[in-house]
């Protein structure tokens, strides 16, 4: 940008934006039941939360629609100032003026259309995407490469930010999930019950798997989404299994262990009702489609997947945090995959688990330094640890080592039938694994060393010579008159 505009755009506080062919491409879409949607550009949303945390600005918007899409998507983004069905652009920007105490200098609107040209006329900095109409591009301050809901948003956004001079990476050691839960530097650890298919395509074992995690007061349940057509290889479609509901193809058992939209509606109700997390690795890009149904508040990528670089770049565009997890990897395969999320966007949030991929693994083969080597390895990401073996111990040091969440299979019984009962952790053990990873980030205090009241009484016993500052005054008397 010239310089002038440089000037305007390090005032602004508040970015005010149309909709439909802003935000928007301006195509009407309809749901399956015929309902009116709007289809909105991914990074764009990142816009949003970029400008909020890098450059303090707020984004508001302004449309004469009347669509519960927008109010859905303004809330997933926590945009407060939405203003729909404004048949008087100006007027809500003087009350919007009036309640947050701006100048007109301090806001800049994204307009596309004929009624945005007078409240565009008002503001500090107009700007307006590509495909504009040629008015609109006349009053504008800057077009936009990008054209309206391809992320012409996004393009805005990274101008003002840059125009703050907040466009080096952040520290993204504490990543905010968004529901009121973090993960990183001094948090609290995040412990993760992983139900993957360990509910034996069941919902009745699902629901009691989810009640004894938060019995055991974990942080979140976890799941598994895969594409059985997609993940399954051909060869192995036809190989009969014996399985719990008789014998069966192997495609057709992986696709009697997956669970669909109506399992995962009923177990986002039930864990809302609970006031517990629940989130999924996704397994293939159609995986992550079908979990967009839902909002979770982070995606994990199984060890399995580091290497599948699609299936990563699909989920970075749902904006998601995004947990890698590290198994059967190579240093050169981590780095790959870290490379790959900083090129999309260097302040992504991203948090890396150490692990080992052998069911159950042996203590040997843990390797529970390489979190610290992770750790300084990517200073400012949260490190963790995704565990496999069979006792607890293990997972507990993995905390006192630096993990800022840890995750370990769950079951009701590891004699169940099913490929990863046998190196899961059962309700009770889940239970002591929860209360000894919060003793021991109790015990683990600050650092800084401290006499501790109920210590006085011993070193008065017990030493000889006890410093000044721990020695009893005596008592002054007041005189009597």
């Amino acid at each position: 940008m010239k310089s002038e505009l440089i000037e305007k755009a390090s005032r602004i506080k508040l970015l005010l934006t149309d909709c439909d062919g802003v935000l928007t491409d301006g195509g009407v879409y309809y749901g399956a039941e015929g309902e009116m949607q709007k289809k909105f550009n991914i990074r764009d949303g990142m816009g949003v939360e970029r400008m909020r945390n890098l450059a303090g600005i707020i984004t508001g918007v302004v449309t004469g629609e009347l669509s519960p899409s927008v109010v859905k998507r303004a809330e997933k983004l926590k945009i407060t100032e939405v203003h729909l069905g404004s048949k008087d652009k100006p007027a809500v920007l003087r009350e919007i003026l009036n309640r947050l105490e701006l100048k007109a200098e301090e806001v800049a609107f994204i307009g596309d259309d004929s009624n945005d040209v007078e409240v565009m006329k008002l503001v500090g900095m107009r700007f307006c995407p590509a495909d504009a109409l040629p008015f609109i591009k006349d009053i504008a301050d800057y077009v936009t490469e990008a054209k309206g809901g391809e992320g012409c948003f996004r393009e805005v956004a990274e101008l003002l930010i840059s125009a703050k001079g907040k466009s080096a990476p952040v520290s993204n050691d504490v990543i905010d999930l968004g529901n009121g839960n973090k993960i990183g530097k001094d948090e609290p650890c995040y412990i993760i019950a992983e139900i993957g298919i360990n509910h034996n395509g069941s919902l009745e074992i699902c629901k009691k798997l989810i009640d004894e995690a938060v019995t055991a007061k974990a942080s979140a349940v976890k799941f598994q989404k895969r594409t059985p057509e997609i993940c399954v290889p051909k060869d192995q479609w036809e190989v009969m299994r014996d399985t719990p509901w008789g014998r069966m193809s192997y495609i057709d058992y992986k696709r009697k262990t997956e669970f669909g939209v109506e399992e995962y509606a009923a177990i986002d109700q039930y864990c809302k009702e609970l006031g517990i997390d629940w989130f999924v690795s996704v397994w293939d890009t159609e995986a992550v489609d079908f979990m967009e149904k839902f909002d979770t508040p982070v995606y994990k990528l199984a060890s399995a997947s580091l290497t599948d670089h699609e299936l990563i770049k699909r989920i970075l565009f749902t904006g998601k945090p995004l947990m890698l997890s590290t198994g059967m990897s190579t240093t050169k395969e981590i780095e790959d995959a870290v490379q790959l999320v900083w090129r999309f966007d260097e302040n992504y949030p991203l948090l890396i688990a150490h692990s080992t991929s052998a069911y159950p693994c042996k203590p040997e083969e843990l390797n529970l330094r390489m979190i610290q080597t992770l750790a300084k390895k990517y200073p400012g990401i949260p490190i963790g640890y995704s565990g496999h073996e069979t006792g607890l111990a293990t997972t507990v040091a993995a905390v006192a080592l630096g993990a800022t969440f840890v995750e370990r299979h769950f079951t009701l019984d590891r004699a169940m039938w099913g490929s990863d009962h046998a190196a899961s952790v059962e309700p009770q053990g889940f239970q002591r694994l929860v209360r000894d990873i919060r003793d021991v980030e109790i015990a683990s205090g600050d650092g800084i060393k401290k006499v501790y009241e109920s210590e006085l009484g011993p070193m008065k016993r017990l030493r000889v010579n006890i410093s000044p500052e721990y020695l009893e005054k005596p008592k002054v008397e007041s005189l009597k008159s």
